[in-house]
């Protein structure tokens, strides 16, 4: 098939996805891809002043000199969220003593429900190097899109409500630069390569 076809076949292909996901009421959103620096890096992460599950304020200024990873979620989850956790959970115990190297941080995207005593309690379940951050609903707001999270609020039938959010666990460096991604149920070898060698930035 010529170039010139196979490209006004592939324009027709996706008009009729795009009309047929329109008749059937969905969005179809264009993917989007992080801002990138000049540097070459992507523009990812920001300042913060949290308080953690102990009633402790932490900030980016604390963790200077500790690279760490950052998940984005809340308690009430059904599935993503302990799932993410618990694998983050399995992986550090297998780094044995390197886990002691880095900082792996649960950023609440619920922080009027998610209050220090009830992350408290929901983080005794995983491993004690995840450490829970709250705040309030601009703090929280802020980090998320310096971190260019996904996420919504979608009311539930029973008049309460739950969160969409994206599911990816972000790798910074002891200097708090990005440097890559951990993604929803990544391979176990994956991930545990990925926080080893987080640890040794």
């Amino acid at each position: 098939m010529r170039p010139r076809l196979k490209g006004l076949v592939f324009v027709a292909c996706a008009a009729v996805t795009l009309t047929v996901a329109a008749a059937a009421g969905l969005t179809v959103l264009a993917p989007k891809r992080p801002t990138v620096s000049t540097t070459g890096v992507a523009d990812i992460g920001g300042p913060f002043r949290l308080t953690t599950q102990d009633g402790k304020t932490l900030s980016d200024a604390d963790l200077k000199g500790k690279p760490y990873a950052v998940f984005f979620g809340f308690t009430h989850c059904p599935e993503v969220c302990p799932t993410t956790l618990w694998e983050l959970s399995q992986a550090l115990q297998k780094l044995g003593p390197d886990a002691d190297r880095i900082k792996v941080l649960f950023v609440t995207l619920d922080p009027a429900r998610d209050t220090p005593e009830l992350l408290k309690t929901y983080l005794a379940s995983f491993d004690p190097h995840i450490v829970g951050l709250t705040g309030s609903e601009e703090e929280i707001a802020k980090l998320a899109k310096a971190y260019k999270v996904y996420w919504r609020k979608v009311p539930t039938d029973n008049g309460d409500y739950t969160l969409d959010h994206s599911a990816i666990v972000y790798l910074m460096d002891a200097k708090g630069a990005f440097t890559g991604t951990i993604a929803y149920q990544e391979k176990e070898e994956a991930q545990l390569a990925k926080l080893r060698s987080l640890a040794e930035l």
